[in-house]
């Protein structure tokens, strides 16, 4: 491995950014090569799906033979609110394989009694995310029905490029919230990659419904990173 390739990856994966190394098997040769950047053919096309899966392999492209080393951040939740929703998340997102941190600065609902066993901050969003920001490997889901304590949040999951960024509220509700967002200088755009109201729909009634509906979205978003949306996502 050529040793400034190495050091290029580490960096990478430092700053919790994907990257892969392309290495010629026969010839020895390697190659650093960062999501989201631009690369033609075959080999473009197993680099591709090589981020979306998360999966290292051999591939053959024409006569030669390649090892595809890909290095992807493992996904966070950060889940604004600690309410009802939020307990049953947490155990959703430790069973799919996603690291999961609950905010909220009202202290008679993050308690460790209602949240045992969960990564549980007691804070405001500006405060719990100062020491670990949030990055395009995060979904964030602001489920308090409090604009004082979704809202920044929220904005700066926009301005990080968060993967995923849901919102709980009705049409109505989201409407006024769009409103706020847009005063805070982001753009319609942008504010329209918010998943409101939160969750695929399943016709979900109950907190743990909702749950497995916010789960499954994250899901499908983190699966189909930089892939234009389509169906019902599209619509949104």
């Amino acid at each position: 491995m050529d040793p400034a390739n190495l050091k290029y990856l580490n960096a990478e994966k430092n700053q919790r950014r994907a990257a892969l190394l392309v290495t010629e098997l026969e010839a020895g040769r390697d190659r650093l090569i960062r999501e989201g950047e631009l690369v033609a053919g075959e080999l473009g096309r197993l680099v591709a799906k090589a981020f979306l899966t998360g999966k290292s392999g051999i591939a053959m492209i024409g006569d030669a033979e390649y090892f595809l080393n890909v290095h992807v951040p493992p996904p966070r939740i950060v889940v604004i609110g600690a309410v009802h929703i939020s307990q049953a998340l947490a155990p959703i997102a430790a069973l799919a394989g996603y690291d999961i941190e609950v905010i909220d600065p009202r202290t008679a609902f993050a308690t460790p009694q209602r949240f045992a066993g969960v990564n549980l901050s007691a804070r405001w969003p500006q405060e719990a995310l100062a020491d670990k920001p949030l990055d395009a490997f995060t979904a964030v889901a602001a489920v308090t029905h409090d604009p004082k304590i979704d809202d920044w949040a929220l904005c700066e999951a926009l301005r990080k490029n968060c993967f995923y960024v849901g919102a709980l509220g009705s049409r109505k509700t989201h409407a006024k919230r769009c409103e706020r967002l847009a005063s805070e200088g982001l753009s319609p755009a942008r504010i329209a990659t918010i998943r409101a109201p939160i969750g695929i729909d399943i016709s979900a009634a109950s907190p743990q419904e909702i749950a497995v509906a916010i789960m499954a979205e994250i899901i499908g978003a983190f699966r189909r990173r930089g892939k234009p949306a389509t169906g019902t996502e599209a619509g949104r």
